[in-house]
């Protein structure tokens, strides 16, 4: 039998903590892959191949550390030319890594989506997973949301550090990113309980520099005129968990309510009207009724008014790739 081979797993921190933390995972060989192939990994400071990794079209650990300058998120970095997924490593190898650490790929061939969708994700996009801890889970179902709004907001953030117009990114409920119609993103946010906490695993793909099958954040910027200039992985992913960590200091200490009109300021649906179906007690008829979204309930699902003043609360059905086209009416006491 043929052996498998080893994946690389490059290791880096911001500082000396960080790189202590690194250095120490590589000497107890405790990383692994779902799949339990083999794994090499990799301190950044000792890689033979430095000058590839920060060359080319490999993630620039060097300058994406450089641009980074958050207090707990991002700093540890766990990088992988080609992965079967980002959120895999992370989420498997959980209580060993500190916090906030982040998983880089160039390319990944198993990404997750909803309802167990598997992505093939090629040069060109950005792809990355990171940890956070949780006490509270009634909260926990919101933090998605967070993650949507601090993406929209690192890219314009970079636009603007460059002197390039911002971007339209828009949020698609409950975690897609739609740019001039097209999806060019999306996010995952799962978790597990243990101890009393809830261990979440965040990841997020964007398509910054390829067209297909959709568009990039690039192609719109160069519609623009803007040809010379192109948005950096490297710089996006950085402004992200600056905006992530203090946004998300807000929700913990304030609710998402304290977010809500950025929020929604960014989302595609306020006043969205939206067609339901429902099937009668004895589920022989289906009704369609027309409901208009006003916002989100307290629990984060989408909250809607009918047409004759009813509120109510829509939740996905679990059936249908398109949210929208599965959504069940329930009522809000």
């Amino acid at each position: 039998m043929e052996a498998q081979s080893s994946t690389t797993l490059v290791l880096c921190g911001k500082s000396s903590e960080e790189n202590e933390a690194a250095r120490l995972l590589k000497i107890n060989n405790v990383l692994k892959l779902p799949d339990t192939s083999p794994v090499t990994a990799v301190l950044h400071s000792e890689a033979e191949n430095r000058e590839r990794i920060d060359g080319g079209d490999s993630f620039r650990i060097n300058s994406y550390m450089n641009f980074l300058s958050t207090y707990r998120f991002g700093k540890l970095l766990v990088y992988s030319p080609k992965l079967a997924s980002t959120h895999d490593v992370v989420s498997t190898n959980f209580l060993d890594l500190p916090i906030g650490a982040v998983c880089v790929a160039d390319v990944q061939f198993k990404g997750r989506g909803r309802s167990k969708n598997v992505w093939e994700s090629p040069k060109g996009c950005l792809l990355f997973s990171f940890t956070l801890q949780m006490e509270d889970g009634r909260i926990v179902p919101l933090v998605q949301y967070v993650v949507c709004l601090a993406m929209t907001e690192a890219i314009n953030d970079v636009c603007r550090r460059n002197g390039m117009p911002c971007l339209d990114v828009r949020i698609k409920w409950p975690n897609d990113l739609y740019l001039d119609g097209l999806k060019v993103g999306g996010i995952l946010c799962t978790s597990t309980y243990k101890d009393k906490k809830f261990n979440v695993s965040a990841g997020i793909g964007l398509n910054v520099n390829n067209e297909k099958p959709t568009t990039c954040l690039n192609a719109i910027l160069q519609r623009l005129g803007y040809v010379s200039h192109q948005l950096q992985r490297e710089d996006i992913v950085a402004a992200f968990f600056s905006k992530f960590e203090s946004f998300y200091d807000i929700f913990i200490s304030q609710g998402f309510q304290a977010l809500e009109e950025l929020y929604y300021k960014t989302w595609l649906h306020s006043g969205q009207r939206v067609i339901i179906q429902e099937k009668s007690d004895n589920q022989d008829q289906v009704s369609e009724n027309v409901v208009t979204i006003q916002g989100l309930t307290s629990s984060g699902y989408l909250l809607a008014a009918t047409e004759d003043g009813e509120t109510c609360e829509l939740h996905p059905d679990g059936n249908s790739f398109d949210f929208f086209k599965g959504l069940v009416r329930r009522k809000v006491a």
